[in-house]
Formats: structure tokens, C-alpha cells, sequence
């Protein structure tokens, strides 16, 4: 075997199908676009969402709600999630670097701890929101809470 003779493997290489090129070629004449019309011209391109004319989707289907650019959302945190992390990774002050390393939070969402769940442990709670009863509860086993 020498370099003269190389060949790439059987299949590996597909000839593309010159189109238009005379009536000989058989891929002449209309260059299997079919007649006239916008799709045999070239750099035709439908916009996204064409329906062929029908009334689109995203216009068929009714607008509804709005935002409200002053709604504060928070990432809520029952105690009895609180209590099973001083269980399982006996961690005793719980700020919003302890949730986020725990998978309870992302660093840009704001926290607010909710009283579901009984708490045992004398804790330390560093958040920006509580409800009343997790407030009540945190305290009267003993802890602390902070409103970053």
C-alpha cells in the first residue's frame, strides 16, 4: 500500500446533487423547486410562527395577568428544614451563605423563614424575612433571629 492508491472507505463520501445545471443533469429546469411561487426563489425564509395566512398562535391565544414590578419574592424556608440540617450537618447558624451552600437558595433570591415544622435546636437565623410564628418559635427554643 502506498499513497497513490488511498481511498476513502466505501459510503463515507456523499457527492453533493448540483442543481441546475441544464436539462442533461436531470436536476435542470426548475432545480426540483416545483413552479414559481416564493419558496423557488433564493434566500427564502418564513418568519417564525407563519401560520401560511391562519391567525398565529401567539395571537389566537388571549393575554392575560401582568407583573408587578414591586412584588418582593422570597425563597421560603420551613423550620423543619432548619431542624433536619442542625440534625443531619449539625450546623448551628444558618445564614444566607449556610442555605445557599446547602441547596435551599440561590445567592440573588431573598429568604424568608416560615414557622411549618417544630424546632428543637437553640439556632441562629440570619434572613430577610420571617413569619410571625417561625419568629415565636426560633426564640423560644432559644435562639436568635436577625433581619439581614
Amino acid at each position: 500500500m502506498d499513497l497513490s492508491n488511498l481511498k476513502p472507505a466505501k459510503g463515507s463520501v456523499k457527492i453533493n446533487k448540483r442543481l441546475g445545471r441544464g436539462q442533461g443533469s436531470g436536476w435542470g429546469g426548475t432545480s426540483s423547486k416545483g413552479h414559481k411561487g416564493d419558496k423557488a426563489r433564493s434566500g427564502h425564509k418564513t418568519k417564525r410562527g407563519f401560520e401560511g395566512g391562519q391567525m398565529p398562535l401567539q395571537r389566537r391565544v388571549p393575554k392575560y395577568g401582568f407583573t408587578n414590578v414591586n412584588k418582593v419574592y422570597f425563597k421560603s424556608i420551613n423550620l423543619d428544614v432548619i431542624q433536619s440540617l442542625v440534625e443531619n450537618k449539625k450546623i448551628t447558624v444558618f445564614d444566607t451563605e449556610a442555605f445557599i451552600n446547602n441547596g435551599l437558595a440561590s445567592k440573588n433570591e431573598k429568604i424568608k423563614i416560615l414557622g411549618r415544622g417544630e424546632l428543637k435546636s437553640k439556632v441562629e437565623v440570619k434572613a430577610h424575612a420571617f413569619s410571625a410564628t417561625a419568629k415565636a418559635a426560633i426564640e423560644a427554643a432559644g435562639g436568635k433571629t436577625e433581619t439581614v
